[in-house]
């Protein structure tokens, strides 16, 4: 028997699934983040594509978990890892509740299994349009040096982050297939940019003559572990090695502080792979992104 266990509280989740959580925190670095992550809703509540998921097994132990908090369509799911039966019944449960689902994100293979069976109920079909891959950091080995320095982004650098940041999520949903914009943040919230540079998690890159360069933020530690996101050169300051010294540093800092280190990279993607890899991160797990297509 698999119970699959609802919340909009974050607090009311964590107190149910945070050893589970806890047991594995770089594997489950984005929805620990996310459910750590303070919020402030309207007074009819939070919408209702808004939720965190506990999934119990028959004696009750938690063995699986999972989010809805996407603030943008579709809503997409994110998906830890959890037995094949209970992804299925999760898709099943979304259906009769009439939740339409049309992308879900997470990990492999509990992923795939969710997207089919909605494929399958809705008479569409689930296809993968992003490959990404989980590495946590080992030991910093330093990129060849680069003329400028990493520094703080403050808030009166906000509109140059808010247009990096909106194009690092246009060239998120180019990877994935989709058309710009339209992808699980179809827009930067200015809102949530200021808050995560008032509490210090972005910095540029400065250049030898003191100009951005490249953007690269991490969340705070949660269960001892930060990740790495978002990293951003424009083009034209790609392959100068901005963002391999910028990474390298900003991760030397946050092991320094006893955290360890974590980021994603897209499998489709040989050049950041490389780099990533040669600073020192490794392979955890595979996650994928679907999208439930509908022949028109």
């Amino acid at each position: 028997m698999i119970a699959l266990e609802f919340t909009s509280d974050a607090a009311r989740f964590l107190a149910a699934a945070g050893d589970h959580l806890a047991a594995d925190p770089v594997l489950n670095t984005v929805v620990t983040a996310n459910a750590h992550r303070p919020r402030s809703w309207p007074a009819d509540g939070p919408p209702r594509h808004f939720w965190w998921l506990v999934v119990r097994d028959g004696s009750g132990a938690v063995v699986g978990a999972g989010m809805r908090t996407a603030p943008d369509p579709p809503y997409a799911l994110y998906l830890l890892p959890m037995p094949g039966d209970a992804a299925v019944e999760l898709a099943r449960t979304l259906h009769r509740r009439g939740e339409e689902t049309l992308e879900v994100n997470g990990a492999l293979p509990a992923v795939q299994r969710c997207a089919a069976e909605l494929a399958r109920l809705t008479g569409g079909r689930a296809e993968p349009r992003i490959h990404t891959r989980l590495h946590e950091l080992g030991e910093v080995t330093p990129p060849a040096p680069v003329p400028g320095r990493l520094a703080a982004v403050t808030e009166e650098d906000i509109d140059l982050v808010l247009r990096w940041v909106a194009a690092f999520m246009g060239d998120a949903d180019e990877q994935a297939g989709r058309v710009r914009g339209t992808g699980v943040h179809a827009r930067p919230d200015r809102s949530e940019l200021l808050r995560r540079i008032r509490e210090g998690q972005l910095w540029f890159w400065l250049d030898g003559a003191g100009r951005p360069v490249s953007l690269t933020g991490a969340t705070p530690a949660v269960y001892g572990v930060a990740r790495i996101a978002p990293v951003y050169t424009p083009p034209e300051q790609r392959g100068r090695g901005w963002a391999s010294n910028a990474v390298a540093e900003v991760s030397r800092r946050l092991q320094s502080g006893g955290a360890r280190v974590c980021l994603f990279t897209d499998q489709a993607n040989p050049t950041s792979n490389k780099i990533y890899a040669a600073l020192g991160y490794r392979p955890v797990v595979d996650t994928a992104n679907y999208m439930i297509v509908r022949d028109a």
